[in-house]
């Protein structure tokens, strides 16, 4: 009798152990909005930065500061050259809804900033806004009769960047060419640059 419970006791122990099995560890995801080569867009703590990754140390570079509520979308980095000089457009998008019982604004701000990494420096900022408005128009005093108005209002400049690293900026009235000059890490408008 007490061989059949050593017996027993043994099986138990030994399913029980093999039983168990180890458990896997997960290495933590990355919080990288966007990646590119040895840059990366992270948002620590409300704070929008641009993370460059050298051999030696990593430089933080803050683009910008938020609220509990907002956040950052469409994140993109986009490495370039203009007159020989590497530079990279970082780009973000912020999404805002207003709601009333008449009205509805859908507001997304569109950041594009141009960065030089080696020097820490913004050549050029651009922030464009867009605007979609659903509106109730009353037709009478009374509130009896109503129609629903849709409006877009745009706000800033449209940005786009050329293959030869110039940013056309335009809107619906003016269209500005601006050219990359190297000596003073700026852009500046074309029109300035053939006048002199």
């Amino acid at each position: 009798m007490k061989s059949y419970i050593l017996i027993i006791a043994l099986i138990f122990t030994a399913t029980t152990s093999f039983s168990q099995k180890k458990k896997t560890t997960k290495a933590p995801a990355s919080t990288a909005l966007a990646k590119s080569g040895n840059l990366s867009m992270e948002l620590v703590k409300n704070n929008l930065y641009l993370f460059v990754v050298n051999k030696t140390k990593k430089d933080t570079i803050l683009l910008k500061t938020y609220t509990a509520t907002a956040a950052p979308t469409d994140c993109k980095i986009t490495p370039f050259t203009a007159k020989g000089t590497p530079l990279n457009l970082i780009s973000w998008s912020e999404n805002a809804i207003t709601e009333t019982k008449e009205k509805t604004e859908n507001k997304v701000q569109i950041y594009s900033e141009i960065w030089n990494t080696a020097t820490k420096t913004k050549p050029l900022a651009n922030i464009q806004g867009i605007t979609n408005i659903k509106e109730i128009q009353w037709l009478d005093k009374l509130k009896n009769a109503s129609q629903t108005v849709e409006k877009k209002r745009n706000e800033g400049f449209e940005f786009s960047l050329t293959k030869e690293g110039d940013v056309k900026l335009k809107n619906k009235t003016q269209e500005n060419m601006m050219v990359f000059n190297a000596s003073s890490n700026v852009y500046q408008n074309a029109k300035d640059l053939k006048k002199k």
